[in-house]
């Protein structure tokens, strides 16, 4: 006779699995942390903060893609509409703060966001990636058109101001660390939305949403918020872009934006915490290192060849191979 499984003992084993789970979560943070606070003394304070607006941005893609199973090829509307938003408002009305100007940017692209999952969650696959990039098109020629956007031109010399009026972020080592919490806020929130019994619904609604249906989740519903919170990530990075470079322009709008966060995203390793910012990263050090030799006309060029490997080869990202083989070797 088989020895029968004991209730209990599974309970317990699923426990600790997640204790484990927590400690090692908690002990890649503090790593992640202390790396962060010390690289700008190592680092380009301004090439280090354009690498974590693009990990934010990422990490908000990721949320949709890598646990949501939903591909967006038009999440450079939201980076655009936060940058943008921000940008005029900030040079438009000199008494307003830094951290308003922000709120505003995220907001609006907050409100946008909901107006496409509105208009495109009840479609899948293909169909939703092509609605999501023909409104994200119609976002670009907007701002096209738009007098306030400056047109090709961009919006110049966005001030950067203080926060909350005591800390003068025009310091580059100051505008770093408020860079560096305001990207923590976005990475923990998403840990946080993944880790809690939202995410868990989410995660079951990309492995199988007919089962999901059955169980009785409005998947609709669940689809639409993940969609307006990745959105508002976006439109928050687009923003503290802005105002890092004091620069907007229309390559934030840019249907080839939409294309670089799926690349990051792609390349670091979707459903993995860490892997958008492993992929941003890798990717924007790689833009800059090219853009400086004698191959800074096939930057374009390198980058798709690199999608194309790492969808063949590295479906799991750069994070999840590692992951696999630490399971496999490690235990």
């Amino acid at each position: 006779m088989s020895d029968s499984v004991n209730p209990a003992d599974i309970h317990k084993t699923m426990l600790d699995q997640q204790k484990s789970e927590q400690r090692r979560r908690l002990i890649l943070n503090l790593v992640l942390l202390a790396l962060l606070m010390v690289a700008p003394m190592v680092m380009y304070p301004v090439f280090l903060m354009k690498i974590l607006c693009f990990a934010l941005f990422a990490v908000a893609f990721n949320l949709l893609l890598g646990f949501t199973g939903l591909l967006s090829f038009g999440h450079a509307a939201f980076l655009a509409s936060g940058a943008y938003t921000t940008g005029y408002l900030l040079t438009t009305f000199s008494g307003l703060s830094t951290e308003l100007g922000i709120i505003a940017g995220t907001l609006v692209a907050t409100l946008l966001g909901l107006g496409f999952a509105l208009v495109a969650i009840r479609r899948q696959g293909i169909y939703f990636a092509m609605i999501t990039l023909a409104l994200s098109q119609l976002v670009f020629f907007f701002f096209v058109q738009s007098s306030f956007t400056g047109g090709e031109d961009g919006l110049h010399g966005i001030p950067r101001g203080q926060f909350l009026g005591l800390i003068d972020l025009n310091d580059n080592l100051n505008m770093y660390y408020f860079v560096l919490a305001v990207f923590l806020a976005g990475y923990l929130m998403v840990q946080r939305i993944v880790g809690s019994p939202y995410g868990q619904v989410l995660k079951a609604i990309k492995q199988n949403e007919p089962r999901a249906i059955s169980l009785g989740y409005n998947v609709n519903r669940y689809k639409i918020i993940a969609f307006v919170i990745s959105a508002g990530l976006a439109g928050l990075a687009g923003s503290m872009k802005t105002v890092v470079f004091q620069l907007a322009s229309l390559n934030d709008a840019h249907w080839h934006m939409s294309g670089e966060v799926i690349l990051m995203t792609l390349l670091g390793g979707t459903g993995t915490l860490l892997g958008p910012v492993v992929g941003a990263a890798f990717v924007v050090n790689l833009e800059y290192q090219l853009s400086q030799g004698p191959l800074s006309d096939w930057v374009d060029a390198i980058l798709g060849a690199i999608f194309v490997l790492t969808v063949l080869m590295f479906q799991s990202g750069i994070v999840g191979q590692v992951q696999k083989f630490m399971k496999k070797n490690i235990g």
